[in-house]
């Protein structure tokens, strides 16, 4: 009996089995990640002070490092039934095309209005502003899929939603754009002359295409100047993550009905909410003792925060107002280029990712733009869809893994994160297809000066 005729092309789940709780892999990890600091006094953040920032229930779930399993509100899951569960795809037609003994697996997190894997949090951030009685929330977005998700949800839920979109993308992906438009969020290009520190950032780098540690320290500026209102945010943090796991508690119900083990576990990383998302329950097994797996993350070779950054504190923004963070990072002020791939374009990366990697039971590849689009288009032209550049960077690993055991002979599994669609992202495409897109990898003297800025105190030797 052949692959196809056991393990259908898609393996969808029922609406009754999507999760009723998110995954806290922190509750199991044995090295916990770091507590954020205080910038000014350097001592761990309170919930008090988060609360400042976030909404109430999210600092709350930032904090939350014992508590396994944090229920699913009924009205998030009941929003989630619009979209989830998502399809879990085998890539037959990839592995005949590569003539690879290989077996791919991806799971699709495109099929939403948002693009996206984006919306799992946005709702669940927005719910909880909502629920708190606030107007409306503040926030920043690379290439603009954080933004999309999280104005649909604010308009579902009658919020305010105001957003920082980093500068370079603002003016590449217009489009996207448009959709935070259309669903009432106002969007602004960052580094901007409506804030303080966007107005300083412009100052000390005339010019400058902006990164996501500007646009969050805007989007905080912003936060902090209106009554009613709250500062969320896609990527990095650990409440985004936790969100993020129900792709990784559906990719494993879905494989373990048919009794499928994955070898390799491979996602893009940026800040790290989607690849944390992916892998949580798998890596939970991990540091339970009850199975191994490769998990392998991916990231641009234009802002290699994992494979040539620093473990250490660092700022999460470039305006140096937000919490202190251990995490691999390239610095806050580190300003990476204009890459089509906005959304990887962060110094940083999660503290629970960045513990992960510390602690080796993860690793980290860096690859270049122009072997990226070489691999979306090849997955779009016999898989059917236009991926989003971020996650053409876990394809094009994908790829290079299944050809390795087309020349080994092994037959392993291979499970990837597809993050989003690309339909977005044309002028990308049109460069590659036009065989003017470049590539950038940043020298050892280009990233100097933000390594030079990570602040230096006792205990954040590096």
């Amino acid at each position: 009996m052949s692959d196809k005729t056991k393990i259908p092309y898609k393996i969808y789940l029922s609406e009754n089995e999507i999760p009723t709780a998110w995954y806290n892999l922190r509750a199991d990890m044995k090295n916990k990640p770091a507590p954020l600091l205080n910038p000014q006094t350097l001592e761990p953040m309170t919930a008090k002070e988060l609360q400042a920032v976030f909404c109430d229930e999210l600092a709350a779930q930032e904090l939350d490092d014992t508590t396994a399993y944090i229920p699913i509100p009924e009205d998030i899951r009941n929003f989630y039934k619009m979209y989830r569960p998502s399809p879990l795809v085998r890539a037959y037609c990839l592995e005949e095309k590569l003539q690879t003994p290989a077996k791919i697996y991806y799971k699709f997190e495109g099929n939403n209005t948002s693009g996206s894997h984006k919306l799992n949090s946005a709702i669940a951030q927005a719910y909880y502003a909502k629920k708190q009685g606030l107007k409306g929330v503040t926030t920043e977005t690379g290439a603009g899929q954080w933004g999309a998700a999280l104005s649909m949800a604010c308009s579902y839920l009658g919020l305010d939603c105001l957003v920082y979109m980093v500068k370079v993308s603002y003016e590449q992906k217009p489009f996207r754009r448009e959709v935070m438009r259309t669903y009432g969020a106002t969007v602004t290009p960052s580094p901007s002359d409506t804030t303080q520190v966007g107005r300083k950032i412009l100052a000390e780098h005339p010019g400058t295409t902006g990164s996501l540690g500007c646009a969050i320290s805007e989007a905080v500026e912003a936060e902090s100047t209106r009554e009613g209102y709250r500062y969320v945010l896609g990527s990095v943090l650990n409440q985004v993550m936790l969100h993020q796991t129900i792709i990784g508690l559906e990719t494993k119900t879905a494989l373990d009905k048919y009794h499928v083990v994955p070898d390799i576990i491979i996602g893009c990383a940026g800040g790290g909410s989607n690849l944390g998302g992916l892998i949580s329950p798998f890596v939970g097994e991990m540091v339970r003792g009850e199975r191994n797996y490769r998990i392998i993350a991916v990231e641009p070779a234009s802002c290699p925060s994992f494979t040539r950054g620093v473990f250490a504190y660092d700022y999460c923004d470039t305006g140096k107002v937000c919490p202190l963070v251990k995490m691999y990072t390239l610095g806050s002020g580190f300003i990476p280029s204009a890459s089509h791939s906005g959304g990887l374009r962060y110094h940083g990366m999660s503290p629970v990712l960045s513990q992960l990697y510390h602690d080796g039971l993860m690793e980290a590849v860096s690859v270049k733009q122009t072997e990226v689009f070489e691999a979306a288009v090849q997955f779009a032209r016999v898989e059917g869809i236009l991926p989003a550049p971020e996650s053409s960077h876990a394809i094009r690993v994908a790829i290079d893994e299944a050809l390795k055991c087309r020349q080994t002979g092994e037959e392993k599994t291979i499970v990837f994160g597809l993050t989003g669609t690309g339909y977005f992202d044309m002028m990308a495409y049109e460069k590659h297809n036009n065989g003017t897109m470049a590539d950038y990898i940043p020298t050892d003297d280009d990233l100097k000066p933000g390594l030079t800025g990570i602040p230096r105190f006792p205990g954040n030797e590096f």
